[in-house]
């Protein structure tokens, strides 16, 4: 099966958040908080995607409100934050929502993400991703994390289902 057959099967966005939500550089300030930057293009995607009805989740092993609390603004329900085994997370959701895993596209960055890529229907990653998530990705986007890679794998999956709002 090709990469557009794979994208025209999702019906379930699963994303990591440092280095596909944001870009992988973090400013730390002194009392340790840590400051991350989103693309609003990836956010208009995501609530879009939600507003026709597909499933996103976020699987990351960072643990911040104010990302929670971003996310949650834009409907996403189901966030697993501080994970360091992602795929215990990803079993989780698979089975609370008797998902497909054919039908699921993640994307992730790194090492951790890996054992998730390798099960679901469309692994992908951003442009600046680890040669090993690159190693396991179906499709990588020509875009880099934190700069529109999100969008552009929610609007190949909601254009080719008729779903991306016209012009």
């Amino acid at each position: 099966m090709n990469k557009l057959e794979k994208f025209r099967l999702i019906n379930t966005f699963i994303l990591d958040v440092d280095g596909v939500l944001t870009n992988s550089h973090l400013v730390v300030l002194e009392d340790g908080k840590v400051l991350r930057k989103f693309n609003t293009r990836d956010g208009f995607a995501m609530r879009t995607a939600i507003e026709k009805g597909y499933r996103i989740a976020i699987i990351t092993g960072g643990k911040s409100t104010g990302v929670e609390l971003r996310l949650r603004d834009m409907g996403i329900v189901d966030i697993f934050s501080g994970i360091r085994t992602k795929i215990d997370a990803y079993e989780e959701l698979v089975h609370t929502y008797e998902l497909d895993e054919s039908k699921i596209l993640y994307m992730g960055d790194d090492i951790p993400d890996v054992p998730v890529m390798k099960r679901v229907g469309m692994p992908c990653c951003p442009a600046d991703a680890s040669f090993e998530a690159k190693d396991v990705s179906r499709y990588v986007s020509l875009e880099k994390g934190g700069f529109g890679c999100v969008r552009d794998v929610i609007q190949k999956v909601l254009t080719l289902q008729g779903n991306w709002p016209a012009h």
